[in-house]
């Protein structure tokens, strides 16, 4: 039997009062971002390619050109790409509220079609980006008019300076194991892993055995009491972040955490067009072994980053924010027109 449809007048009564929130929220940011001398932009949904991280998967888009041809393309997993190229463009302060499509994503935290908040700073460190995200929080909670966010048992102060915490810290406390020690050794990361419990098989490669030792033993642990800045990400899980400059074994990558949700994903930009060139490659071959399948580079992307000046810039899910600020317990509740195969297709 399936679910009551949202255009239902006793189902959209239920919700309306979360999407209302979220409408104000979505207000409240935009007037936070102008007020701090940021422009909104609005980019185009289709790409030459949706991003080339091993683990996204695309919408492909198709249409007849001028010529007659039938032409193919991508719905951008994030507007990374052309947000980048306006900084090369010579803009310093831009956001924007985008809707993006990721395929194989359905649950109560994900949707196939989203909204994602986007912001850029150029000149400026990635730790300025921390503040944008206890700045966001605070507003969530004000609009929510709720302190404390909750979901599943776990409770979170949107109020609270947020705890940062490294990778390497993280995995000491949470899983007791010295990351450190395993960067470059895939078979002894696999015994510390084992030795706590985790299910290795013989071709996992050391990004899954970090991926499943954070995803399970980590995440559920983060951004109860207060907030969660996960810092400090092994270079080989930062595709798209600049080295950190004091140890270039870690990267200016940083995830937001509220109630063990991942809210937001950060980064000082890597500009080094043919390192992005190279980890691009390197995780098409990665996704082509596990999927079956690539994408192409985005050839303008790639020239663009020769003149983007150094920045940092953030992706939060927008959804999520509205969701804990609405005390509703998925984000599909917060989502005017849902997707259609609905939640947990």
């Amino acid at each position: 039997m399936p679910a009551t449809p949202f255009w239902h007048r006793e189902t959209h009564a239920r919700r309306r009062p979360a999407l209302r929130l979220r409408a104000r929220l979505k207000a409240a940011i935009r007037a936070h971002f102008e007020g701090e001398g940021f422009w909104e932009v609005e980019t185009g949904l289709v790409q030459v390619s949706p991003g080339n991280e091993t683990h996204l998967h695309a919408f492909e888009a198709h249409w007849v050109d001028a010529a007659g041809e039938t032409a193919r393309g991508y719905l951008h997993t994030s507007p990374e790409f052309a947000m980048k190229k306006l900084l090369a463009a010579g803009e310093e302060r831009i956001f924007q509220f985008a809707p993006v499509f990721r395929a194989r994503e359905a649950s109560r935290l994900h949707a196939p079609e989203f909204s994602m908040l986007e912001w850029y700073r150029a000149g400026e460190d990635y730790t300025a980006l921390m503040a944008d995200c206890a700045a966001l929080l605070r507003l969530a909670s004000g609009i929510g008019g709720r302190r404390a966010a909750h979901f599943r048992g776990r409770t979170c102060d949107l109020t609270a300076e947020p705890e940062r915490l490294s990778l390497v810290d993280a995995f000491l406390r949470h899983a007791a194991i010295a990351l450190e020690a395993c960067l470059t050794d895939r078979d002894a990361f696999a015994a510390e892993a084992t030795r706590i419990g985790m299910r290795i098989a013989p071709d996992d490669t050391w990004g899954d055995i970090f991926s499943r030792i954070l995803t399970e033993r980590i995440e559920p642990l983060l951004g109860q009491g207060r907030a969660t800045i996960l810092d400090r990400y092994p270079v080989s899980e930062a595709a798209l972040a600049r080295a950190c400059r004091d140890d270039p074994r870690f990267a200016e990558r940083f995830e937001l955490y509220v109630c063990g949700i991942e809210l937001a994903n950060a980064f000082g930009e890597l500009t080094d067009a043919a390192e992005q060139r190279r980890r691009f490659e390197a995780d098409m071959a990665e996704k082509q072994r596990l999927y079956g399948e690539s994408y192409p580079l985005d050839e303008d992307f790639l020239a663009a980053l020769a003149h983007m000046p150094p920045a940092s810039g953030a992706a939060l899910g927008f959804d999520r924010l509205a969701m804990l600020a609405a005390g509703v317990e998925s984000v599909h509740e917060v989502i005017s027109t849902p997707f259609p195969l609905g939640e947990g297709a």
